[in-house]
């Protein structure tokens, strides 16, 4: 099982597969993906998701907020087939 709150990266990764980054966000994608479909506030949703206050860092909130939402749809819809092909490594 991936971590359920792990550390984030300014950015998301932005490669044609997944990568070890992406396997440790899973839940962080998924909480990210939820909060868009109930239309929260994407201020509210890097504070306690990516635990960046917005007040604070603007530009690195809105940066790490987007570049993490971009990634979580990428992986929603091609980077699953990855997980589905392999399975879930043991490893992580």
């Amino acid at each position: 099982m991936p971590p359920l709150d792990p550390e984030v990266a300014d950015l998301a990764p932005d490669e044609p597969t997944l990568t070890p980054y992406d396997r440790q966000h899973a839940v962080t994608y998924v909480r990210l993906l939820d909060a868009e479909k109930a239309n929260a506030d994407w201020q509210e949703v890097v504070r306690i998701v990516l635990h960046i206050d917005p007040a604070v860092e603007p530009a690195r909130a809105r940066g790490a907020y987007e570049s993490h939402l971009a990634r979580a749809k990428w992986a929603a819809r091609h980077g699953y087939r990855e997980l589905l092909a392999r399975g879930w490594p043991k490893s992580e």
